[in-house]
């Protein structure tokens, strides 16, 4: 055998190893990524608040007339705190506070800004998001404090500051007390939402600090938005935003999902049903740029989202994670729409500003929303048949549509994710 093709062979066989060699290591890679996935995920299942707190069964009033309630769905019940301290009840960093525009811990309350009832069918079908007016005025069920009646936002930080004064009285150290006030509030707030919705099961909830919310968005910042307008609120929230598609920081995010009123512009009119409308359009872009971003693959990001979630979130004890993150993965290719509940007007009641609601309207609502009647499949259109005599034929476009962002100008147009939204 000549030695050039001695030479050749040699050649070869290193090559092959070579090659053999970088795919080893990429599997490796591989690996221990997927294993540092896994150990943050049983860390973040390990460390991150779980309440046992009872889940309202539901009265099955949400079903269509006919229909029984469908045991294979499940329910969650996500709450935005606009309170200033983490779960433990310790203040945020000071950089937290600059970028929500808020002094210190003695700013904000426990009310619950944001109500999000999302309920996801049997079956993995398209999901709902249902967004509830935080200022809605309702019926508690039962009595917060010596109160039947107030803002639905309000039930969580009525029955702790109802609850937190008595549990001390009977001897708990100060954390005990908070942490069994705060699972307090929390039964509280789930019962009114689910009375409130028609007797709608809650199978599980997710508590969200502002905190969380900011760490969040600074962990994936950029994040696109679309607006229909420009607008500007310098003094409350911080807004300041041009017209149409931009990407925004995470303290510009906070004063995106926080804008209720333009202080600047003449002509632009927003409420908190406008604000509403914003989270849920923000909540839209985060699932695209989760979707589009490597996040999961980038362990810094992740290990950021995984500290957030220890100390700013706080999950039922049946909530699991990984299932969770499916459901959310399936969402951010457009697997469910958002829906804010109708207000009639707004009001005055004991000298505060409320939302006036239908009741029964609301309860028909969500109704109608969790169990859709089931569409009749159209009849097949006649084939007509072409005139022998006739030499023209119907254009077809076969050029791909370029379409812009959908763009929502009020608050009842159904949201579908999938694609950044413009909105107000």
């Amino acid at each position: 055998m000549s030695r050039r093709v001695v030479r050749s062979a040699r050649v070869r066989r290193n090559r092959r190893r070579l090659v053999a060699l970088i795919a080893g290591a990429v599997v490796i890679v591989l690996l221990a990524g997927v294993a540092v996935v896994v150990l943050n995920l049983v860390s973040l299942n390990t460390g991150i608040h779980r309440s046992a707190i009872a889940m309202p069964a539901g009265t099955g009033q949400t079903a269509a007339p006919g229909v029984a309630q469908d045991t294979g769905e499940v329910n969650i019940l996500v709450m935005g705190l606009d309170s200033r301290v983490d779960e433990n009840g310790n203040p945020y960093p000071q950089d937290i506070y600059n970028a929500i525009h808020a002094e210190d811990a003695s700013v904000g309350g426990y009310n619950t800004n944001v109500l999000l009832y999302i309920h996801i069918p049997a079956g993995g079908g398209p999901a709902v998001g249902i967004s509830i007016p935080r200022d809605d005025y309702v019926q508690y069920a039962g009595n917060i404090g010596g109160v039947s009646h107030g803002k639905i936002k309000e039930a969580y930080g009525r029955e702790l500051s109802a609850k937190l004064p008595v549990l001390l009285k009977q001897g708990l150290s100060k954390a005990d007390a908070y942490q069994q006030a705060r699972d307090a509030a929390r039964e509280a707030e789930i019962r009114a939402v689910s009375q409130f919705l028609g007797g709608v099961r809650i199978d599980h909830f997710v508590e969200v600090t502002m905190a969380a919310f900011y760490r969040v968005a600074q962990a994936v910042q950029p994040i696109t938005v679309c607006l229909n307008h420009a607008t500007a609120d310098p003094k409350y929230s911080g807004a300041n935003f041009p017209a149409g598609m931009q990407q925004l920081t995470a303290s510009q995010a906070m004063s995106f999902v926080r804008q209720r009123r333009d202080t600047v512009y003449r002509g632009v009119f927003l409420t908190d049903l406008d604000r509403t409308r914003r989270q849920q359009a923000f909540m839209v872009s985060l699932a695209v740029k989760l979707r589009n971003a490597a996040t999961f693959t980038n362990f810094g990001t992740l290990q950021t989202l995984i500290d957030t979630a220890k100390q700013y979130i706080a999950l039922d004890q049946g909530l699991d994670l990984l299932s969770l993150a499916s459901d959310m993965q399936h969402f951010s290719g457009g697997g469910i729409s958002f829906q804010t509940l109708p207000v009639e007007r707004f009001g005055t009641i004991g000298g505060e500003s409320v939302n006036i609601v239908d009741v029964k309207k609301i309860q028909a609502t969500v109704a109608g929303l969790l169990h859709p009647p089931t569409p009749t499949p159209a009849p097949p259109a006649p084939t007509a048949s072409a005139s022998p005599h006739s030499t023209a034929s119907t254009p077809v476009n076969t050029q791909p549509t370029s379409m812009g962002p959908a763009s929502y100008t009020n608050s009842q147009q159904p949201m579908q994710s999938g694609a950044i939204p413009c909105v107000n």
